[in-house]
């Protein structure tokens, strides 16, 4: 007897969303929707388009290298998401010092986008220096001590260290209060895709019975990272404390790309037992980035997302006139 072929839900992977100021941002395809909190009690919303580079060349939308391009893309995006929130939450109306009004005339309408990339660059910098230098100096200081030969050994020790400097540092900035509300809005946001993935009506009423934990999340994405640089790095055996850093930065291409594929599998086939059990300790840690939204919030993120799926799924757009109002149009 001829086994039937799974069909895959195609409601699944089709759309993803990050937490901002305040708010959500949710994509799906070219659709980009951002909804914002505002002081008044009301929701600011922002359509755009984002047309991928894996649309316009075909060899942006090969495996591993489609990984690197979405990487990027998301990180340019989420920068121009935050930069977006911050204005329509009327942060940028504050009163300016001096030396913003001298950035300011040096600038002109370029302002935010210089902002946008000296964050950017800061970040990066930030990134690669406490989560990539300082792992591998400490690892290079435990092996003078221990005398460590065996490469794997060596790349586990610093792959822990690197993970427990996450964990560490997620689990830190948790306890201030802006970091708080964002990781309440990034559960929203979970539960909303979820209650889409169901095929339920878009209501807070059924998002707030939804799972915030997801397996297409970047939390889990970091974690599959980490766990995929441990394997790669166990074959660089240069003792060069420099010589093992630069040739970690240029192996991370291949680790963003590698743990997009995963992240990928991992959202189109979650009942898997053994996508579940490679899956779980990003899962977890979504317990320290996600907390449990309040209704408010989980309507952000539902108004973000009714305005970024696909037309085709019209049962979700079910009280799309009630949501419109109250995001003010």
């Amino acid at each position: 007897m001829k086994k039937e072929k799974k069909v895959v839900d195609p409601r699944l992977g089709i759309v993803g969303g990050q937490a901002v100021l305040e708010g959500v941002m949710m994509k799906s395809g070219e659709n980009v929707s951002l909804a914002v909190r505002g002081e008044d009690g009301g929701i600011t919303l922002d359509n755009s388009k984002h047309t991928s580079l894996r649309k316009k060349h075909k060899i942006c939308n090969l495996p591993v290298i489609r990984g690197c391009v979405s990487f990027v893309e998301q990180l340019l995006l989420s920068m121009d998401m935050l930069t977006k929130s911050a204005e329509m939450l009327g942060i940028e109306d504050e009163p300016e010092t001096k030396f913003e009004k001298w950035i300011q005339e040096k600038f002109g309408d370029n302002l935010m986008k210089v902002v946008s990339v000296i964050g950017m660059v800061l970040g990066l910098v930030l990134g690669v220096g406490l989560f990539l230098m300082l792992p591998t100096f400490v690892t290079s200081q435990v092996d003078s001590l221990l005398k460590v030969e065996i490469p794997f050994v060596k790349s586990l020790i610093e792959g822990l260290i690197r993970m427990a400097i996450f964990v560490l540092y997620i689990w830190g900035v948790s306890f201030m209060s802006d970091i708080k509300r964002t990781y309440q809005y990034h559960g929203a946001e979970h539960k909303s895709v979820a209650c889409f993935e169901a095929g339920l009506p878009l209501t807070p009423e059924n998002a707030r019975k939804c799972s915030r934990f997801h397996p297409r999340c970047g939390t889990s994405f970091i974690f599959v990272m980490l766990f995929i640089s441990i394997i790669l790095n166990s074959f660089l055996t240069w003792d060069n404390v420099w010589v093992r850093f630069g040739s970690k930065l240029l192996m991370l291409p291949i680790i963003v790309g590698v743990g997009f594929e995963f992240l990928m599998l991992a959202g189109k086939h979650s009942g898997n037992i053994l996508v579940k059990i490679l899956s779980a300790p990003g899962l977890w840690l979504q317990r320290i980035t996600t907390k449990e939204p309040d209704d408010s919030q989980l309507e952000v993120a539902l108004t973000a997302l009714r305005h970024a799926i696909p037309e085709t799924f019209e049962e979700s757009l079910l009280d799309k006139d009630e949501n419109e109002k109250a995001a003010g149009e």
